[in-house]
């Protein structure tokens, strides 16, 4: 009966350093390969700049129900749910869709913008995804546009 407890207590320390190992291991390889967004945050006075130069693809990813409700001047709606599809256009049927010129996958201008940076984020990952590797996000948010723009 000792015997059998003490392979049992073994057999679980084991198991636990197993089941450490394998998970601390997992989250090595999600963390060093996930790609960093953290450098491709706009700031508020960075986008007013953009904006004041003319110097920007700024694509709103809300709901066009919050996008009618107001929106950064210049901003083009594209819904986070069909950004993919949209991204993946020819530059003429995006150009027909959008009335604006399509974004080029080495344009360094490019910023997506929701509400409060949760949906940009995402539209971001979507955007690096598809080859759009020097794409920007807001992550203010148009909840801290408009905050900032009345004061």
């Amino acid at each position: 009966m000792m015997l059998s407890s003490v392979l049992a207590r073994n057999f679980c320390q084991v198991s636990a350093v197993l089941r450490r190992t394998t998970f601390e291991s997992a989250c090595r390889t999600i963390t060093t390969s996930s790609p960093k967004y953290g450098d491709n945050e706009v700031t508020y006075l960075q986008l007013k700049t953009m904006l004041s130069k003319h110097d920007i693809q700024l694509f709103d990813v809300r709901n066009p129900d919050e996008y009618q409700a107001g929106h950064i001047s210049d901003a083009v709606n594209i819904p986070l749910g069909k950004l993919e599809e949209s991204l993946k256009l020819s530059p003429e049927h995006f150009e027909q869709k959008f009335k604006v010129k399509a974004p080029g996958k080495d344009d360094d201008n490019i910023v997506f913008q929701c509400k409060s940076g949760n949906r940009s984020l995402k539209a971001l990952g979507i955007a690096y995804q598809l080859g759009f590797s020097r794409a920007r996000h807001y992550k203010g948010g148009y909840t801290e546009w408009v905050e900032k723009k009345g004061k």
